[in-house]
């Protein structure tokens, strides 16, 4: 079983390293995430257990359709709202290492398993906190999110974190990677949203009705 599932890891940093530039580095710590996220899991459930063979596909490679949509500027601020285990944060984390990330649940033991994943693998531009968005009060670029709750419901509570201060190729707002027909959730936003269907940039069933929405803010 543990052979096919490093094999399933490999494919899966082969498939990041077909659409993204990669130092040895960040080749070695996509490749680690592998057995750190199975030996967290078995712990701590941040993924579910059905799903954790798909780790890369779903939730490494998923996360990382954010930067087909927007490759940050060095010193980009981002602000990972409900980040759970650390997704999108960890694996956008690994890819810019200029970027600075804050990585934000209100569960601690989530976060637990983000800030040690974190550390594992050597990142230095990664900051986990145990709180909920409301309370986070700083200024970021950008904030990015994975699903954590309806569209307007996340901009009511994010708004005030977004900075003023522009340095990337779009204005800063919020990335966040959505499922399903998101017609209703996007109607208020939609002279502004912007939508990037992920089955365009990676192959396979499962990206098929899977976004990227971003809305500068």
């Amino acid at each position: 079983m543990t052979e096919t599932i490093n094999n399933l890891d490999l494919a899966g940093v082969e498939v990041i390293k077909e659409h993204f530039s990669l130092t040895p580095l960040q080749v070695q710590q996509f490749t680690l995430l592998g057995d750190l996220y199975r030996d967290w899991n078995a712990k701590i459930n941040v993924i579910s257990r059905k799903d954790i063979d798909n780790l890369y596909p779903h939730h490494i490679i998923h996360s990382l359709a954010i930067a087909k949509v927007l490759n940050f500027e060095q010193g980009t601020t981002l602000l990972d709202v409900g980040t759970g285990g650390g997704f999108p944060g960890i694996p956008l984390a690994i890819l810019f290492p200029e970027c600075q990330f804050t990585l934000i649940d209100s569960i601690g033991k989530k976060i637990k398993v983000a800030s040690e994943i974190a550390k594992a693998i050597g990142l230095t531009n990664v900051t986990c906190i145990q709180e909920r968005a409301e309370m986070e009060k700083g200024k970021f670029d950008f904030v990015i999110s994975r699903a954590v709750m309806p569209l307007g419901d996340l901009v009511k509570l994010i708004r005030k974190n977004i900075s003023c201060k522009h340095q990337n190729a779009m204005p800063n707002g919020l990335m966040v990677l959505k499922g399903g027909n998101l017609d209703g959730e996007i109607q208020p936003f939609r002279k502004y949203v912007e939508l990037t269907d992920i089955s365009t940039i990676f192959a396979g069933e499962w990206y098929k009705e899977k976004s990227v929405v971003y809305l500068p803010l």
